[in-house]
């Protein structure tokens, strides 16, 4: 396997040459070896867990926060999920050489437009080792080379997975440097990569804004930005309460620092006064804290003076005894901009669900929008306005997600229009050709 011992250009070429043997390879041998690499993530299962836990002491020593902390942990759970995500990769139908078209011409050429690897797929991410697995495993089933280029949050994890899965690949028929990995560096390593134009065909990064803006700067190489997800979640005047509340608690409990969890709530004025202090309470109880707007300050201000006091035995029960508005604070312009990644929750009312839609269409970042909603019209306005890669009606926006969507796994969920929207999954690792075929054609 390459490693950083090679430097990033000798890596790629390797990659590039894998690429070639891959893209002609049956489907059976590229299963067989995707079965291979889930057996042997069970097999060195504490090799891995062993690698991760000194990447979790560095983060705790660190401080890097929870959230982080979070996406960089496995456990047996964890890896069990990760091998049997590979193995559902396996089982999907394989789309190298699918027809997408095909028809013959006026002049008898028959004309064939089908689906083929890219070549060699440059992922780069940080702190989610998972994602070392999930992108090798979709890369390999879909024909290309991957490079990966990890954190250093996670860099013993990513070391002993991009390990193990590069040499159970090899020993199963795929070629050497089918799996990559680029290991430490810094800025300048991650731009040597972005512009291996000869050899790479795509760069999919998966990280905040600020690795965007440094492969913005730099790159030659094709990048589809997995980029950050300020997703919403409005409560329009017909909706089911009961429904919008378990639909508003799993969105932003359920996982909060990934990128599908919802940062903003929005709630239609005409329900507001019934559903802002319930879903306060529902949130502070939840452990979330509240920025609101105006008026869903003043709604949590009325509902707590609504309620009486409960008498308090000790000083703890006192401080549990404070209004239900002591968790709600007041939301600043940034608050409405901000991916949190946390038990932090803006919230405000709006007066109709086409303000929703422009507060979504100025402050989304095109990844995953929900209306809770009984009226169909609101439902399909809101399908048609809203420009996001996905759009949900009455469900959680945590369902982003190529595992979710039958994918197998992810690479990311592109926020982009060309050529991927939405979960990079094995399609999206494809680009087409067109085959023509003639009896001695020429062209008048």
């Amino acid at each position: 396997m390459a490693t950083a011992v090679s430097s990033v250009t000798d890596t790629c070429r390797a990659a590039k040459r894998a690429s070639r043997g891959l893209a002609r390879l049956d489907t059976a041998v590229k299963d067989a070896a995707l079965e291979a690499i889930a057996a042997a993530l069970e097999d060195r299962a504490a090799e891995i867990l062993t690698a991760n836990e000194r990447d979790m002491e560095v983060g705790r020593e660190l401080q890097i926060g929870d959230a982080l902390l979070d996406r960089l942990r496995l456990d047996e759970q964890r890896l069990a999920q990760i091998a049997h995500a590979v193995r559902q990769i396996a089982a999907l139908a394989d789309p190298v050489g699918e027809l997408i078209d095909g028809r013959r011409l006026p002049n008898g050429l028959d004309v064939r437009k089908v689906r083929v690897p890219l070549g060699v797929v440059a992922v780069v991410y940080e702190a989610r080792p998972n994602v070392t697995i999930d992108a090798a495993a979709l890369c390999l089933k879909s024909g290309n080379a991957i490079v990966l280029r990890g954190s250093s949050s996670a860099e013993h994890s990513n070391a002993a997975l991009a390990q193990i899965a590069s040499e159970a690949a090899v020993a199963a028929g795929l070629p050497e440097g089918c799996v990559s990995l680029v290991a430490g560096g810094g800025r300048e390593e991650l731009a040597e990569l972005a512009t291996q134009s000869d050899s790479v065909d795509l760069i999919i990064p998966r990280g905040g804004e600020g690795l965007k803006q440094a492969l913005q700067a730099v790159a030659t190489v094709p990048v589809i930005y997995a980029a950050s997800g300020n997703c919403h979640v409005y409560v329009d005047a017909t909706a089911d309460l009961e429904q919008a509340e378990a639909i508003v608690l799993n969105a932003k409990t359920q996982r909060p620092g990934v990128c599908n969890a919802v940062e903003t709530l929005l709630v239609h004025s005409d329900v507001a006064p019934r559903f802002v202090p319930r879903i306060v309470r529902a949130l502070n109880a939840a452990g979330v804290v509240v920025r609101g707007d105006e008026r869903v300050l003043e709604l949590a201000e009325d509902e707590s003076e609504a309620t009486p006091p409960k008498r308090a035995g000790s000083p703890l029960e006192a401080e549990a005894s404070l209004s239900d508005s002591a968790l709600v604070q007041a939301a600043g312009e940034e608050d409405w901009e901000t991916e949190y990644l946390a038990l932090t929750l803006a919230v405000g009312v709006v007066d109709s669900a086409e303000r929703a839609i422009e507060h979504i269409g100025r402050y989304g970042s095109g990844h995953s929008e929900a209306i809770i909603t009984r009226d169909t019209q609101a439902a399909r306005a809101f399908q048609l306005g809203v420009d996001a890669a996905c759009v949900y009606v009455n469900a959680s926006t945590r369902f982003t997600d190529g595992g979710e969507f039958g994918m197998g796994a992810e690479i990311g969920n592109s926020t982009q229009k060309l050529h991927a929207r939405g979960p990079i999954g094995l399609r999206e690792l494809c680009t087409f050709k067109y085959l023509v075929e003639g009896d001695g054609h020429v062209r008048a």
